[in-house]
């Protein structure tokens, strides 16, 4: 089957059906299918479903993208419909009435097992299984639920914002700004934090940490920086700008600003700013993001009180989308910055618009904030016209764009590659055509079809974030009170016992996705080691996929453990292609170091020359990336000689 042109009619037909039947489009296991909602009554409980139906597979991914619409509606009502809406219902309803009819027998709450109703990307037969596996596990394993009450009382997360004392006992007023990109968010919450007594600006960046640090220092405010990595002590300091991870909830501020308030939905560090709503002590504080938190703001002040004030803005300048893809990359033009999602592609990209003859920032989330503020500051003082990066540029650079270009609209998320979010479009896409220097910002694809893509997308309504299910991780004080309830000493298994029974009743908030933690937590356990140190370990920001930074914590730990300082060494790579990976590794290798200094000094006493060491390396990275646009540029040509080198030969070397 080939692919066709769409029929706009067409089209919409298809939108218009699945809105009319609750259901949504998905990808799962390479493959879409079709997600659907409803609810089904039992006496007065009613019970909420998000699941994709047995039969609602529609095809592997490729297949379905080359049928035509008029097919693909087909395809959907013959999988979709009321018939199979009213035996999916029957199917939920007779497993929920076993659910209850179990839960009563044993004096259990249903609504966990009911809750597996809902799960979008799963087959409905599957969360059928795991409602009846979770009843009938609670129901046989009756002394492990009263351990598990055990651990419940020792820390209740509905108490959650309670354990914030400082901020509980005050009057805070909450000032949600939200916007797209480009919308003037950050300026008037800067300027009340530049003028009060004392605050703080709580970042999702370091990069953005030190922007809005310098950012003070220059407003005349006397500033401290604290990072994980970093620290810039002021001693007279009124205010500090961090990382929103290193929150102070003990000391009482004036007016605090919490940025991209959106990564509240993120599993992976959104406990840290449902951390910050419910504990930074500041009698103001701002919430800058999306407007798609609204509700999940609303939701949070309203739980951990306080008044709410919110301020909905526009974007300054228009946002347009080009007639036509790019097409190539002979019609850049300087102001351009090309989108990919890989730090290969990046690179990739990078070379052909250099052997185009531009000049080229290149920006990913591999490199350092220091390097990607220098590559960034290269374009806005017109040293580099282009910039080529992923979307490590949508949040915290400010690079003065006319026109952003899309070389795809598919990014790997660690599991499959599938098409970016609506939301990440945007953020993205509205970084062109910067208020002040651009009338209107641009928006393209490379291709036709990345083009269509990303106009869609940016047509598409964002979904909003939940208003309940706030993560949140465990603190050290919250794994001693497991600790002391369970009489338990390992790290793994009080991990466990957090995500898997640390529950209350509404879920208002869940725990974190904490495998990254847990996995460093298994090996951590077998050494002697005490509960802080392995916390402390298992927190360290290291990634376990890259081996040389992951044996550098295996050594560190030890050292840690066998009581001995842990020597920083003055990493020694070798030239050539792999370079450049290998300075980066470094570089995160160094920031690792520091980040253990701050904590354990006496074991990591040398914090200061790896901060040195990470802001010379980050020189050297930059150096080396410009020193690749000289050379594609202007590669070196060939000696004379008696027989030419074949045609379109370059020699690249250094």
């Amino acid at each position: 089957m080939t692919a066709t042109t769409s029929d706009p009619f067409e089209t919409s037909a298809l939108t218009d059906y699945l809105q009319v039947h609750k259901a949504s489009l998905i990808t799962s296991d390479g493959s879409y299918a079709v997600s659907v909602q409803g609810e089904i009554c039992l006496g007065k409980r009613v019970i909420s479903y998000h699941l994709v139906p047995d039969e609602g597979f529609l095809g592997k991914s490729a297949k379905w993208r080359r049928m035509d619409n008029t097919a693909k509606l087909a395809l959907l009502r013959e999988r979709w419909n009321e018939n199979t809406r009213a035996q999916l219902e029957t199917k939920l309803s007779a497993c929920a009435q076993q659910v209850i009819a179990l839960a009563a027998e044993f004096e259990l709450d249903p609504t966990r097992a009911l809750g597996a109703f809902k799960a979008k990307y799963e087959r409905a037969s599957t969360r059928v299984t795991l409602a009846l596996d979770r009843i009938k596990e609670l129901a046989s394993t009756l002394d492990a639920e009263r351990q598990a009450k055990k651990t419940r009382d020792a820390v209740n997360l509905s108490l959650y914002p309670e354990s914030f004392t400082m901020a509980q006992g005050m009057a805070r007023h909450f000032i949600a700004v939200l916007g797209p990109t480009n919308s003037g968010k950050t300026h008037g919450a800067m300027e009340h934090l530049a003028s009060a007594k004392s605050g703080a600006y709580l970042a999702p960046l370091r990069l953005l940490a030190i922007e809005n640090y310098q950012r003070l220092l220059d407003a005349g405010v006397a500033v401290s920086l604290i990072t994980g990595e970093q620290r810039k002590l002021h001693p007279g300091a009124t205010h500090v700008a961090s990382t929103v991870e290193m929150l102070n909830p003990n000391k009482m501020i004036e007016v605090a600003v919490i940025d991209e308030i959106q990564l509240l939905d993120d599993p992976d560090r959104g406990a840290a700013w449902t951390a910050a709503v419910c504990g930074v002590p500041a009698k103001t504080v701002y919430l800058l993001g999306a407007l798609e938190a609204r509700g999940a703001i609303e939701s949070l002040v309203k739980r951990v009180g306080g008044t709410l004030e919110v301020r909905e803005l526009q974007r300054m300048s228009p946002l347009e989308m080009e007639k036509a893809p790019l097409g190539s990359l002979k019609n850049l033009k300087p102001g351009d910055v090309l989108i990919a999602f890989s730090r290969r592609e990046v690179l990739n990209w990078r070379d052909q618009a250099i052997e185009q003859g531009f000049a080229v920032s290149a920006i990913y989330g591999n490199l350092s904030p220091e390097v990607r503020q220098a590559q960034a500051e290269r374009f806005i003082s017109g040293e580099t016209s282009i910039v080529v990066g992923t979307d490590a540029i949508g949040m915290g650079l400010n690079t003065p764009a006319r026109r952003v270009i899309f070389t795809t609209a598919n990014k790997w998320d660690g599991y499959a590659e599938g098409m970016i979010s609506a939301s990440l479009a945007k953020q993205i896409a509205g970084r062109a055509g910067r208020f002040g220097q651009h009338e209107a910002g641009f928006v393209a694809g490379l291709d036709g079809r990345t083009h269509k893509a990303i106009a869609a997308l940016l047509l598409e309504k964002s979904d909003p974030l939940p208003t309940s299910g706030f993560y949140v991780a465990p603190n050290l004080d919250y794994l001693e009170q497991i600790a002391a309830a369970t009489g338990q000493d390992k790290l793994e298994p009080l991990l466990e016992l957090f995500t898997k029974h640390i529950n209350v009743h509404d879920e208002f908030f869940l725990p974190a996705n904490l495998s990254e933690q847990m996995a460093k937590a298994r090996w951590l356990d077998a050494l002697p080691l005490s509960l802080p140190d392995r916390v402390t370990f298992s927190l360290c920001p290291v990634s376990t996929k890259i081996p040389m930074l992951e044996n550098a914590l295996h050594d560190w730990a030890e050292c840690r453990a066998k009581k001995r300082s842990a020597s920083l060494l003055r990493m020694e790579g070798t030239g050539g292609r792999q370079r450049l990976q290998y300075l980066e590794d470094t570089c995160k290798l160094y920031a690792a170091y520091a980040w253990l200094g701050y904590r354990m000094p006496d074991t990591f006493p040398h914090g200061e020359m790896a901060q040195s060491l990470m802001q010379s390396t980050s020189e050297e990275i930059d150096t080396l990336l410009q020193r690749q646009n000289s050379q594609l540029r202007h590669p070196k040509k060939p000696q004379n000689s008696r027989r030419g080198p074949p045609s379109g030969n370059r020699s690249r070397r250094g």
